[in-house]
């Protein structure tokens, strides 16, 4: 068994644990209170990274504000149909979330979206709240993960942290991010420059689907004659689709095959960003802000 495997066992013997918590978040649950905080996530149809990452900020989040229940929604259409289907599993899209928590009486709604940045997702959730604004008393939308300057700093302190066993300064730690074409891209090298100016030398950011690509990586890498070794992390609230085929797969263009192929011995950490705590923190200081401006 490789280590990106190995990794993905330990996941799933973990998944339990979350599993019953969240089991009917945002689809049958009724809210017994008035106030409520909608997380919404994109969603995942891996089931153990999703208990380990969503269902990890959705636990963080109902531990600090126990007077709120907490509801799931996913903004993935064809993730909610997948587990529907596969499982039996009903999560709330977005509009059925919002209309459920009208009708069950809710006063007071907070939404807190589990996204990375204030990118297409944002947007389109942004215009959807506005639909049901007049149904709640009290209505707000929190902020994504990357908002704030004291944001970015918080996240690259903690991927560093977990990170810090590689840095040897013969392996480079590479960050795998989703990429937009949207005006928000720009978080990646804004996280860039942040880990560079904290000191973080062999840290790289890249993108599947934006910039910097994986070429783009796989030139710079090369400029440094001393990295015998690449870590590959997803920079993603979960460890979905992307990190175990874009990233770890073993097809040719996958970024596992693509720096074995110029070289270097590759590891893959099967890791989402959500089942880390203190960016678990980090959302339930966002949550905080936006019921304090209530």
């Amino acid at each position: 068994m490789n280590k990106c495997s190995k990794l993905v066992a330990l996941a799933l013997g973990a998944s339990a644990l979350f599993a019953s918590v969240f089991t009917s978040c945002g689809s049958t649950k009724v809210a017994s209170k008035d106030k409520e905080i909608l997380v919404v996530s994109f969603g995942t149809s891996y089931n153990s990274s999703r208990d380990l990452t969503i269902g990890g900020i959705e636990n963080a989040i109902a531990k600090a504000y126990p007077d709120y229940t907490v509801a799931r929604a996913f903004t993935a259409d064809t993730i909610i149909k997948i587990l529907k289907e596969r499982e039996n599993l009903v999560i709330d899209n977005v509009d059925e979330a919002l209309a459920r928590a009208a009708n069950n009486g809710v006063k007071t709604l907070v939404v807190q979206p589990t996204h990375l940045m204030d990118g297409f997702e944002y947007t389109d959730l942004q215009k959807t709240l506005s639909k049901y604004e007049s149904k709640f008393s009290k209505v707000v939308l929190s902020k994504p993960l990357l908002t704030t300057d004291e944001d970015f700093s918080r996240v690259a302190d903690a991927i560093t942290a977990k990170t810090k066993k590689f840095d040897d300064g013969k392996t480079a730690i590479v960050f795998m991010g989703h990429g937009t074409e949207a005006a928000s891209n720009g978080v990646y090298s804004k996280m860039q420059g942040v880990l560079s100016s904290k000191g973080f030398a062999n840290y790289y950011i890249g993108t599947v689907e934006a910039t910097p690509s994986v070429e783009d990586l796989r030139k710079e890498l090369h400029k440094k004659a001393t990295y015998s070794k690449v870590v590959l992390l997803p920079l993603m609230v979960v460890a979905g689709d992307h990190a175990t085929n874009d990233m770890a797969g073993d097809e040719d263009d996958s970024w596992k095959s693509i720096f074995k192929k110029a070289g270097y011995d590759v590891e893959c950490v099967l890791e989402g960003l959500g089942q880390d705590e203190t960016i678990q923190q980090i959302y339930v200081d966002h949550a905080k802000s936006a019921i304090d401006s209530l």
